[in-house]
């Protein structure tokens, strides 16, 4: 009796445990400033679940040796409070390359100890530097971010004056292991993130079928770049270069098609003999260039062209030099204009009016790609393609990985 009347509350309170554990989240998204205007979260007791879940069902990782090095602390010994929610954000009126974090510490001089680990180089201040990611600890915070430019903005926004109207995950994330949203005043756009067994998937739709068959066609053509975008996508992307360049370009379609190829670049260069006569020295070096034609078309022709000159990328051989990639040639029609190399010359793919981008991975890429850490290159390597597709007001983003005896989650 005495034994029944321990295993009950006992029961109840490992139960209550368990919850507290793996289900209970506070939600309460404090580390969000109010003039960010995108949002990344990831659900972390999901993504750990996950992770468990895939470490149990794969045995082989189990007794898997692996060296450690003694030099280096592990995250778990890191000093850092695990959240509920990781939340990166994007602030209003930053570049959009500049992505930021803040943790919270258990152990600033832990935490400390863990960068110097990992061979991050103090800057001063407590600022930390590895690669392009830039690290301060500010009390028991911690600013992560893929610059420093901001982190005295983002000290004051959430730790000297805090926002009052505080975010909560319920209004950017449902049941998925992560999101990105998007906000613009009161209105913010949300999108799903889910990891799968070699894909990662972000969207804001269900019904993917009709981009799916683009996918499955394109893998069919071997390229390593297909595009195809209307005026709305074109606006949308090109943002990104200038944020007025597809109003004045007057540009209203985009399709391109290109492929890699590794060649031999020949540097000339001059000095002198004994004699100081004037010798050349050729010298030989081998590059990757891409081969490619580019489709333009503008509902005003007369004026996309006088725009181009005007920035001066058209030159007197009518290359188009806004595209470092030479040579090139830029020619005039009667809706648009083409842009094609011609080192090498390809046929463009057919028309077949849907958006998407579609970028094939290949080894040419990643070593040309010297910015890369070994690690980012080795990362990136297991990719296969990433594709972007559009229909109306659904998107669908597809980061597909070569198929492999782990998943994804137990690979990265």
């Amino acid at each position: 009796m005495k034994k029944k009347k321990i295993i009950v509350p006992l029961t109840l309170l490992l139960a209550a445990a368990f919850y507290f554990v793996f289900f209970y989240k506070n939600k309460a998204l404090k580390f969000v400033p109010e003039n960010a205007d995108a949002v990344v979260l990831i659900d972390v007791k999901k993504l750990t679940g996950q992770y468990i879940l895939s470490f149990i069902a794969h045995p082989s990782k189990w007794t898997e040796n692996k060296t450690k090095d003694k030099k280096t602390i592990s995250l778990k010994d890191s000093g850092i409070k695990t959240p509920d929610f990781l939340q990166i954000f994007h602030l209003k009126d930053t570049k959009f390359s500049e992505w930021y974090c803040v943790v919270e510490l258990k152990d600033p001089q832990q935490f400390s100890a863990y960068l110097k680990s990992c061979q991050f180089a103090s800057k001063g201040k407590n600022i930390f530097r590895k690669d392009q990611i830039f690290v301060k600890i500010e009390g028991g915070k911690g600013i992560i971010g893929t610059s420093d430019q901001a982190f005295g903005h983002i000290n004051k926004l959430l730790f000297q004056s805090p926002g009052k109207n505080m975010l909560t995950a319920d209004e950017f994330i449902d049941n998925s292991l992560g999101s990105i949203s998007f906000i613009s005043g009161q209105k913010i756009q949300n999108f799903s993130i889910e990891l799968k067994a070699d894909e990662i998937e972000i969207k804001n739709t269900s019904e993917t079928g009709s981009l799916a068959s683009i996918v499955a066609d394109i893998q069919n053509k071997n390229r390593f770049l297909e595009v195809e975008l209307d005026a709305r996508n074109v606006k949308k992307y090109a943002r990104f270069f200038d944020e007025k360049l597809a109003d004045s370009a007057q540009i209203g379609y985009l399709k391109a098609t290109a492929n890699l190829e590794q060649v031999n670049d020949t540097i000339i260069s001059y000095g002198y003999d004994d004699n100081f006569n004037e010798i050349e020295k050729k010298t030989f070096q081998k590059i990757i260039q891409p081969n490619y034609v580019i489709d333009l078309q503008s509902a005003a022709t007369g004026r996309t062209w006088e725009y181009f000159q005007h920035k001066r990328w058209i030159n007197a051989q009518n290359q188009f030099t806004a595209i470092p990639f030479q040579p090139n040639n830029i020619e005039r029609n009667n809706s648009g204009f083409v842009i094609k190399s011609t080192r090498k010359p390809i046929v463009l793919s057919p028309k077949i009016k849907e958006n998407y981008i579609f970028i094939r991975n290949s080894p040419l890429l990643i070593s040309s790609l010297s910015i890369l850490s070994p690690a980012e290159k080795k990362l990136l390597s297991d990719i296969e393609f990433i594709f972007y597709g559009n229909k109306a007001q659904d998107y669908w983003v597809k980061i597909k990985a070569k198929k492999g005896e782990l998943p994804l989650i137990l690979r990265w």
